[in-house]
């Protein structure tokens, strides 16, 4: 239990330092950002329940980083008043979050 709330604390900073370093990606704070994390881990299981795990993000190929952006994407939909992403924002962020994943992962292989 802990450790779930330790990865959604980092992804929120993750998503936070994502909206503060690129243009086209909107957080209304940190609970926006905890919001926002909860809502694309949640759309990031259901897609690879539905796809496969070979969608995800961790498979670190061209799929996963276009699954991660259509996420990112589409989680603005469901919370448009804590996210907000433009589509080119949206596949940078997939991009930049990819990188911060590389190194302080927030989930375990």
């Amino acid at each position: 239990m802990i450790s779930t709330i330790v990865r959604f604390i980092v992804s929120a900073f993750a998503i936070l330092f994502t909206s503060w370093l690129l243009p086209g990606v909107t957080v209304s704070g940190f609970w926006g950002a905890l919001i926002a994390a909860v809502v694309i881990a949640g759309l990031g299981w259901g897609v690879e329940k539905l796809l496969g795990e070979h969608v995800s993000p961790a498979s670190r190929g061209l799929t996963g980083f276009v699954t991660a952006a259509v996420v990112i994407y589409v989680a603005q939909m469901i919370i448009p008043n804590q996210l907000s992403v433009s589509l080119i924002g949206a596949m940078l962020a997939a991009f930049v979050i990819g990188i911060i994943d590389y190194f302080v992962p927030t989930a375990i292989r």
